[in-house]
């Protein structure tokens, strides 16, 4: 079901939106804290006078745990209710970034920054789920366009925070600064946010916890080792074995009766065409921000400021048209926003193919911002369909089935990158940018190919009963 083009999409209720803006800040929060803590390695290694060996666990612990509690949002949520595992989270990660802020030493900070992944990971889906099950489907993309605008900020913005709050005083305020937000957050979610329904019930499927919670992590530590450092016998050996247990993960949750994570969602059409795209999208915008600063300063000829901007630029494209895609997508229909925008991310990529030593500094602006703006016309769209096909009951599990794609692809979309760069030759061959914009395009492709399937749904996809 899709709205007529002069017809308004329903009204959101306030009190959707108040929602949509508590769980907003906490996801904002999660996706800032991914990345400002890699601007702060140094001065922590100073203050601790510690190897960079040591320090950068501080960023990697983080990633790692995260992906650790992920595959649990589902049982947790079904056995405790959706909204009180977002509120336990949320709390969780107020004092465990208060520990960070007040760790006296790297040990600790370290640890700090385990259990604030750990909480991070269960968080984001977590609130997603509240936001599905509580909101009607035509209304979704609006909810999840505002959601989209805050998520993606998180990265865009959290570089200039980092160097602002580094220059003006201590590391320690890029974690504390979650605590008077989260506060505030936490306060203000009481008797607004719906607690969800309990079904304590429900047995924990250890196996399936043992692969995914195992699997996943070291399969994204490989993969973020071969692609920032080296394809070496300990990272390749360590995807390999997260590959293995993930799979095998797979047909031990069709086998039991009480699965961790409902994989047979992806039996249903339409939920894996929008589970697809995310994950492809994912996949694109990932291996495109390795390769993008590399392009740019060792091909282009362009300065460190020059390809901040230009990076920003495309991140700012993304994060405007968020909102706009949200409101495409409640009266157009997800499949025809998301088409649109694989074919933008097409079009904005082959241009690198043909032409990558004559694109002035103006048109590759051009080109970043129609990338950041496909990348959000195709992303926003593919996760409100993934919600928008299964019932209330399926929402947490679909909200970490997305997640998980959406993270699995952009991990290999980065190794994939690195992977063209080193087999063509390396960074100072203008061949090698050559392939791995090919690569992207494909990537643009096949996510095309993908959005078009959700355009031929096997059910109604506002049947949310």
């Amino acid at each position: 079901m899709t709205l007529s083009p002069n017809d308004d999409p329903p009204h959101i209720p306030p009190r959707l939106w108040k929602i949509a803006a508590v769980t907003g800040t906490a996801a904002f929060m999660a996706m800032l804290d991914s990345t400002v803590a890699n601007l702060a390695l140094e001065s922590i290694g100073r203050d601790f006078e510690s190897s960079l060996a040591v320090t950068q666990w501080v960023a990697t612990g983080y990633l790692i745990a995260l992906a650790v509690s992920l595959p649990t949002t589902g049982w947790l949520g079904h056995r405790y209710g959706y909204g009180r595992v977002w509120a336990v989270s949320m709390a969780t990660f107020i004092i465990s970034s208060a520990l960070c802020g007040l760790a006296p030493g790297p040990t600790t900070l370290i640890a700090a920054r385990l259990l604030q992944g750990l909480a991070a990971g269960l968080m984001v889906p977590a609130g997603q789920a509240v936001i599905g099950s509580t909101a009607h489907a035509n209304q979704l993309g609006r909810l999840m366009g505002t959601l989209g605008l805050v998520i993606a900020l998180g990265p865009a913005v959290g570089p200039g925070i980092a160097g602002f709050l580094l220059d003006m005083g201590s590391w320690r305020w890029l974690f504390l600064l979650n605590v008077p937000i989260g506060i505030v957050a936490i306060i203000a979610a009481r008797d607004l946010v719906p607690r969800g329904a309990r079904d304590e019930g429900r047995p924990l499927d250890r196996m399936g916890l043992v692969l995914v919670g195992l699997g996943l992590p070291l399969l994204l530590y490989g993969a973020n080792r071969i692609g920032t450092d080296s394809a070496d016998i300990i990272a390749v050996s360590t995807a390999a074995i997260g590959v293995v247990m993930t799979v095998c993960f797979v047909p031990a949750q069709l086998r039991t009766r009480y699965p961790l994570i409902d994989i047979r969602l992806m039996h249903h059409r339409p939920f894996s065409a929008a589970t697809m795209t995310t994950g492809l999208t994912g996949a694109s915008m990932y291996g495109g921000l390795l390769l993008l600063p590399l392009y740019l300063q060792l091909a282009a000829g362009r300065s460190a400021g020059e390809t901040g901007l230009m990076l920003l630029a495309m991140g700012l494209g993304s994060a405007v048209v968020l909102p706009v895609a949200g409101s495409l997508t409640d009266r157009f229909g997800t499949g025809a926003t998301a088409i649109s925008g694989a074919a933008l991310l097409l079009a904005s990529t082959i241009p690198f193919v043909l032409y990558p030593t004559v694109l002035s500094n103006t048109t590759q602006t051009v080109l970043l911002i129609s990338r950041g703006i496909g990348l959000a016309l195709a992303q926003l769209p593919a996760m409100t369909a993934a919600y928008g096909t299964v019932t209330r009951d399926q929402m947490g599990d679909a909200a970490t089935l997305v997640n998980i794609v959406q993270r699995l692809g952009g991990a290999m979309g980065a190794v994939g990158v690195v992977i063209v760069l080193t087999s063509s030759g390396g960074t100072a061959r203008i061949d090698a940018y050559v392939g791995a914009f090919a690569a992207l395009a494909c990537l643009a492709a096949l996510a095309l190919v993908s959005t078009a399937r959700m355009c031929a749904p096997e059910r109604n996809q506002y049947d949310r009963s």
